[in-house]
């Protein structure tokens, strides 16, 4: 592949796994192509809805539940052009990019024989599985706690092996705000930055006149 030398670098979206005890990352899943759209729903969380008290009708109760939605291409046509090179995906296709994808919501096999372990035990009570704080990355104005809620992967194209070669996978994620997490949580600083920067942002676009909607004044 031919790369000009004065042409941008092109910035990747991507999940990032991180120890919530330690902030220390534990995996970088860059996606291969960037996702051609991406579908943000903001649910307002506000007070005042129907049969609320009317006194609390302009109150707000936190941040909106955020939730993003995007479709990221996989495919090994590139690499299997140069088999000698590329081992790994001559031998298994694209099942390595999904194991890394799809094992974000697994808890990891050492905690499940754990549990097992404590349950042949006697233990009574069990703690549900501590997961790593996940990340969505799409550049350096949003890096967001997220819980992946929505996962399809649609495999395309296989190998004569039946690897899978092409895929398309569908991600579902709900943003975590400091509701979820708490001010002293990372998750929960992270968050905040992400809240400050959009206000910053939203600071430099310019407001314009009451003339620009047809009206003079608010009467």
């Amino acid at each position: 592949m031919t790369h000009f030398p004065n042409s941008p670098r092109l910035l990747k979206g991507g999940i990032v796994l991180v120890d919530p005890e330690t902030s220390a990352v534990q995996r970088v899943i860059a996606l291969q192509y960037n996702p051609d759209s991406l579908t943000r729903t903001l649910r307002v969380q506000s007070i005042g809805e129907e049969g609320s008290d009317r006194s609390e009708a302009l109150r707000l109760k936190g941040p909106p539940v955020e939730t993003i939605k995007l479709d990221a291409e996989i495919d090994a046509a590139d690499q299997l052009e140069f088999p000698e090179e590329n081992s790994v995906t001559a031998r298994n296709g694209i099942h390595p990019q999904l194991a890394a994808l799809e094992t974000v919501v697994y808890p990891t096999s050492t905690q499940l024989l754990e549990n097992n372990r404590l349950a042949q035990s006697g233990t009574l009570e069990i703690a549900p599985l501590q997961a790593p704080l996940t990340l969505f990355v799409w550049s350096q104005n949003r890096i967001l706690p997220v819980r992946l809620t929505e996962f399809t992967i649609t495999e395309e194209a296989f190998d004569p092996l039946l690897n899978p070669i092409r895929a398309r996978v569908s991600l579902g994620m709900r943003v975590l705000n400091v509701n979820d997490l708490g001010f002293g949580h990372k998750g929960g600083s992270l968050y905040m930055i992400y809240q400050q920067q959009k206000e910053r942002l939203a600071a430099l676009t310019r407001g314009g006149p009451l003339s620009a909607l047809g009206i003079g004044e608010i009467p």
